[in-house]
């Protein structure tokens, strides 16, 4: 995950090199250092490097790299030509590469040649099982053609393999939401939730699958997650905070007649809703009336 000042650095690096002030390598190293996609920027500043044959031989070794990141963000840019003439350079220099090998399995994705893809990817498992970019490209070529039983089949078999992989198991969780397979979703962030526990964001979307599912036991967890995101956040997940209220708006419409089984629900509830005042006032005072209004038909109120 990139961090607020990681972003400020290549912000500042991009409009540098915008601007005429130089760096477009040092731009290009900390894009691939960050692995973020700037896919337009990469391309532009990549071939005023690769184009101008002085600068292309300072770059020692790290001139094959290069070729690499222009291709992926040609194909990104669907500058086709320009991706493969990259790759052609690169199987030239390394004709038995299985580096190569996948830049050319993403160029026939690139292309809508999906059969053929697949067949390339196929035989470079067969050398190497354990490939796991081979197996997640396999995963996108099955999304990209919307066959996502095939992505589900493939994220499965690939986390028998590597399951502490929490960025698939996340991908997975999503593509049930997706496809409103809820059960299996919480199954998914229940994994991700134990292997790294001080991540609110899954223990919000945890408490958003559970209270989807609906049910007094799934909505009392619910809040119990929501609870948890807004411990873990220090109190300003303001989607975290709506979440108590309507679970607890939700559970007093079940529970309705019975007695009481939550008897700090009340407290929970006025301290999310108060937190929610407070923070719309601070930075948007124009919509506490709505606020008040959307609470008032939960029938929570401070």
């Amino acid at each position: 995950m990139v961090t607020k000042t990681e972003e400020t650095q290549l912000n500042r690096l991009e409009g540098q090199v915008e601007n005429g002030g130089g760096g477009a390598w040092d731009y290009l190293c900390f894009v691939r250092k960050l692995k973020v996609r700037r896919s337009d920027k990469v391309l532009k500043y990549g071939l005023s490097i690769l184009n101008d044959p002085k600068k292309r031989s300072s770059l020692g070794p790290e001139e094959w790299t290069l070729y690499e990141q222009v291709a992926i963000a040609a194909m990104d840019c669907q500058c086709l030509d320009v991706a493969k003439d990259c790759i052609n350079v690169l199987q030239k220099r390394f004709p038995e590469s299985k580096r190569v090998g996948r830049l050319e399995g993403m160029l026939l994705e690139a292309k809508g040649s999906w059969t053929e893809a697949e067949k390339a990817y196929l035989s470079l498992l067969e050398d190497n099982p354990l490939d796991q970019v081979i197996h997640k490209r396999r995963v996108a070529l099955a999304k990209a053609q919307g066959n996502m039983s095939e992505a589900i089949e493939f994220i499965n078999k690939y986390l028998e393999i590597f399951m502490a992989d929490s960025d698939t198991w996340r991908e997975l969780a999503e593509i049930y939401v997706s496809l409103q397979m809820y059960k299996q979703a919480a199954f998914c962030y229940e994994e991700l939730i134990l292997a790294q526990p001080t991540v609110p964001l899954y223990h919000l979307a945890y408490a958003d699958v559970l209270y989807t599912l609906g049910g007094l036991e799934n909505l009392q967890a619910a809040k119990k997650y929501y609870s948890s995101a807004i411990e873990l956040t220090g109190g300003k997940n303001t989607r975290a905070l709506f979440g108590i209220c309507l679970c607890t708006s939700a559970i007093a419409q079940l529970t309705k007649g019975r007695n009481k089984e939550e008897k700090d629900s009340p407290d929970l509830q006025s301290l999310a809703t108060a937190a929610l005042e407070k923070d719309y006032k601070q930075r948007a005072s124009d919509k506490v009336s709505v606020l008040g209004s959307a609470l008032k038909s939960l029938k929570v109120s401070s």
